[in-house]
């Protein structure tokens, strides 16, 4: 710090800092919130066009799952097409991200815009229908993330029988969920299963252009085509990954464009820990810690883990639903294993045990 000097060392570090951003536009274009003005139009996109304007037309909902991995533009997809829908057609959309809102209660309740406390699910439902009487879709990310404790998960029975007839679209990194729902509700909803594929190193390149062309003031397409290149091989095309590693390359935030691509996948797979819940978290760290990695050992392992924290365990079916999630979102991987003359599966972390520790020993403050 020159002479001891804070005013002086402020006004050093914000002209280091704007020097080693110089090349970059736009930041807001780098926040995975950010909506491109035109979006990448896949075939799968075009299927959910088709679904939406029918319901215009007609009235008549058919509802739909949308499955496949994180970064693969589900919610970026509907997000955009909610703004353009509402803006050509005047078809309103409302959303609730399970994850935040993981109950039917909470749910409804955010999409009304009002406080949970003072109302019983049968107000929020008549309320509901009060407060949208026309056409409208409604959206749930991450559905498959409402609370085990939800277990008839009414907000789906109720948006499928509905004489208000709204049209449903679910999102899920795990479209098997739908498996889980009782009968009737899956009666009732009857949903399209539609899966988003990974994007191909072609899309992901294009996705990066677009961006640099909005974000940044000058690039070269084969710092691009590394990028995408580097994200197609190593994370299922996870675009998330691929836009803050061209972010990191210029910000000069590593050395070298494989140095800020780690540093970037590192970075989201810290994210996505801190925003697992408790025992999706401790599903993890006794896969870390049992041995064999068999997913039954694990489930052992994990019952006593749970206790040890003064959690309820998921029952057998439920750990395993777990495990398919925790894969969907790229935290672990299962494979066929051969024991004896039987088959079962194993599990292998992808998520370093310092990473874990560190959201475990913040989280439930242990070593």
């Amino acid at each position: 710090m020159p002479d001891n000097n804070i005013e002086a060392y402020i006004e050093e570090s914000r002209e280091e800092v704007e020097r080693l951003n110089s090349g970059v536009k736009d930041f807001a274009v780098f926040d995975f919130n950010h909506i491109p003005d035109k979006p990448l139009i896949r075939e799968e996109v075009r299927k959910i066009i088709d679904v939406l304007v029918k319901y215009h037309q007609t009235g008549i909902p058919r509802h739909i799952v949308i499955g496949g991995p994180r970064g693969s533009g589900k919610t970026l997809t509907l997000k955009y097409l909610a703004k353009t829908f509402s803006r050509k057609l005047s078809l309103p959309f409302y959303a609730a991200n399970c994850r935040v809102h993981n109950t039917s209660f909470k749910a409804l309740a955010h999409m009304l815009k009002v406080r949970p406390r003072g109302y019983s699910y049968s107000e929020l439902c008549c309320k509901f229908e009060e407060q949208i009487p026309g056409k409208a879709v409604i959206v749930l990310d991450e559905v498959d993330l409402l609370s085990e404790k939800d277990f008839r998960k009414d907000i789906l029975y109720f948006l499928s029988r509905s004489v208000r007839r709204f049209n449903v679209v679910l999102l899920s990194n795990n479209p098997k969920f739908v498996n889980t729902l009782d009968e009737s509700t899956r009666s009732s909803l009857q949903p399209d299963l539609l899966l988003f594929r990974n994007y191909s190193a072609h899309e992901v390149l294009e996705i990066l252009r677009d961006r640099a062309t909005a974000g940044l003031h000058s690039w070269d397409d084969a710092l691009l085509a590394e990028i995408a290149a580097l994200t197609a091989k190593n994370t299922n095309s996870d675009i998330r990954v691929a836009i803050k590693t061209l972010l990191y390359v210029m910000t000069h935030e590593a050395n070298s464009v494989a140095d800020c691509f780690e540093r970037a996948r590192h970075d989201i797979m810290g994210d996505m820990l801190q925003n697992l819940n408790d025992k999706a978290l401790l599903v993890l760290r006794s896969a870390m810690d049992e041995p064999t990695g068999f997913v039954k050992q694990v489930y052992t392992r994990y019952c006593q883990l749970s206790r040890a924290m003064g959690e309820d365990p998921y029952s057998y079916y439920y750990f395993y639903s777990n495990l398919a999630f925790l894969q969907s979102v790229g935290l672990l991987l299962l494979v066929s294993a051969k024991v004896d003359r039987a088959y079962t599966n194993r599990i292998h972390p992808l998520v370093s045990k310092e990473q874990i520790d560190a959201v475990m020993t913040a989280r439930f403050r242990i070593e």
